[in-house]
Formats: C-alpha cells, structure tokens, sequence
C-alpha cells in the first residue's frame, strides 16, 4: 500500500513538472509575440435595422407603420396629386435616396437619425428638430413647400425613425450609418470622364438623359431623375460632389454595388459624381424663397458646396470638383471646419 501510494505520488509530481514546463512554453510564446499594432481594434459590426413584424400593433405601431408607407411611397400620400395633401414639387420618394426606406447600410440612411436631433446644422446655421429636418428634405429634393410640424405625416415619419432606431445610443452613430470612406484624386473631378461611365453604368436605369425611370403608371419613379426640372435642388445634399460620390460608391450601379464591394472606384464615383451636378450641362432647381441664404457661417461650410463666399482661398470651381486635399490641408492648418 505504502509503495503504491509512492507511485501515485510520483506520478502525481512527474504531472505537475510536465503542467508547469507546458505552462511557462505557452506564456513565454504569448509574451514574444509581436503585439498588435495600437491603432488595431475589433471590427465594429454592421447595424441591424429591427424586423418590421416586430412593430407594435398598438396606436404607436400604427403611426410607424404610416411613417414607412410614407417614407416608401411619399409622392402617394403628398406628391403634386398627393391624397393627404399637395405638398412636394415632384413625384419622387424619400426612399428613392434613403434606399431600402432607409434600412440599407451607407445608404442615406435612418440609423442614427432619431437619436442625434436636435442637431445644428451648417446650411441653416441653426439647431433643427427632427420634424424641421424632414421637411427640409421635402423643400430641397422635393421642391416642395413644409409640412406643418404637429402634421400626422411628419409626426408619423418621427415614429418611424424612432422604430428605426432601436440600439442606437442618444447622440451615438452605429456603423453603416454614414456614406463610405473615399480617396480623394490628386486631380479634379472631370464631368467628361464621368459621362462616358454613366453612359456605361448609369443611363439604363436613369435614362441617358437623367430624366429617371418612371412606374408604369407614371405616379412615381422607379429609378429618380438625377437633373432636369423635376430632379433635386440646387443645394441639396446630393448636388455635393463628395456626398454624391460617397453614396455612389457604396450603391450604385443598383443591384451590381454594395457597400462591402464597390462596382466603380473612388476616382469613377468621383467623376460620374462630378457629371451629374455640372450646372454648365444640367440644369436643376432652385430653392424657391431667395431669401433663404445658405451656410451664413462659412466656416461651417462643406469643402465640397461649390457656391461662395468662402472661409478660404480657393475658387468655387475648386470647391466643387476639386483636388480636394489642398483644401483640407488649408483648414486644418488655419484651424477650420473640414466637413464634407
């Protein structure tokens, strides 16, 4: 019994010696291990909209389930034949940019809306509310004239952003509601260049002539015109080169590009950017009250808005096309803005 109890215990140590070599091998090859460069950080996941059967069936859920209707079918309900009132000056849909009524990642989307209004707002120099930032979508895109405030419609479209926003934090941004990282060219943008890739990637949905694609019944657009009189504003947050280009990246040609693999490259977004909102070819609306001046403060202007005065020294033209880097470099060492 003693002998056997000896073995045990020998074998018990032999165990133990084995444990401990193995234990200090593994510390020591984790310890030696090249260490993570200090910029590295988890990949953020991509935001997940909540499933539209988890909508309440109470007079909340009612009011979100209007507000997407809305959002989807805007011309509908308040289009120039609208059956709750006459109030765009066109016939396209919110969700003709917020793709996918605004669910879809990089996509002018709806994530983080409800949780960051009250927001300032450069173009307007003021704090808007939520309700006072659609309606700005509906005076600029739209061409249209502003909701009432306490309106179903705007207080139904409040809902569903609310709705939308489930897990987003007050005053937070989750990934994918923003538009996608670009290169900027050394170069500016050329319109020349960008008509001969919409020609190739971009007119068979928008109509060579950018006029869009309208629905069988001619109530709406299946696929928006991008110029023209019926197009969005002078102004609006498209008529940005970079904006545009940011969205076109992650987007378009629809059904061939998507956020996680772009069709076109950085300096093609840029370029059929560039196209689409050149005013020497393509003509576009106005905002309709003149008095209304954009960006009063300069310095809180988009590197990108092609319409002076500006804070800096470099002409409109470059403002709008670009090359963009000697502008950022500008304002950062002056200590300015670089919003784009």
């Amino acid at each position: 019994m003693l002998q056997r109890t000896g073995i045990l215990t020998a074998n018990k140590l032999r165990a133990a010696f084995i444990a401990t070599i193995a234990a200090t091998i593994y510390t020591l090859s984790c310890n030696t291990a090249a260490p993570p460069p200090a910029t590295a950080k988890a990949e953020e996941p991509l935001h997940v909209v909540p499933d539209t059967s988890t909508i309440p069936h109470d007079k909340f859920g009612d009011m979100v389930r209007y507000g997407r209707d809305l959002v989807v079918n805007t011309a509908y309900y308040i289009g120039p034949n609208g059956t709750k009132g006459h109030y765009l000056g066109n016939k396209m849909n919110c969700t003709n940019c917020h793709v996918d009524a605004g669910t879809r990642a990089f996509a002018f989307n709806y994530f983080s809306s409800y949780p960051n209004y009250p927001q300032y707002r450069g173009r307007e120099n003021e704090v808007l509310t939520l309700g006072q930032r659609i309606n700005n979508c509906i005076m600029r895109p739209h061409s249209g004239i502003p909701l009432p405030l306490d309106s179903k419609e705007i207080v139904a479209m409040v809902c569903y952003m609310k709705w939308l926003s489930a897990g987003v934090p007050v005053g937070g941004h989750v990934k994918g509601d923003e538009a996608l990282d670009i290169d900027f060219p050394k170069r500016a943008a050329d319109p020349k260049k960008g008509e001969v890739i919409f020609n190739e990637n971009c007119a068979s949905c928008h109509g060579k002539d950018g006029q869009g694609q309208w629905t069988p019944d001619s109530a709406t657009y299946t696929y928006p015109p991008l110029w023209g009189p019926h197009a969005y504003q002078v102004g609006s947050s498209p008529y940005r080169v970079v904006k545009l280009a940011r969205f076109i990246k992650a987007n378009m040609p629809d059904k061939k590009a998507f956020w996680y693999k772009p069709y076109l490259t950085d300096e093609q977004a840029i370029d059929v950017a560039a196209f689409i909102n050149d005013d020497s070819i393509h003509v576009r609306p106005t905002k309709k009250d003149k008095s209304i001046v954009d960006y009063p403060d300069y310095s809180k202007k988009a590197i990108d808005y092609g319409i002076g005065p500006f804070i800096d020294t470099f002409s409109a033209l470059q403002h709008k096309y670009g090359p963009y880097q000697p502008i950022i470099d500008y304002h950062k060492a002056h200590h300015l803005p670089v919003i784009w």
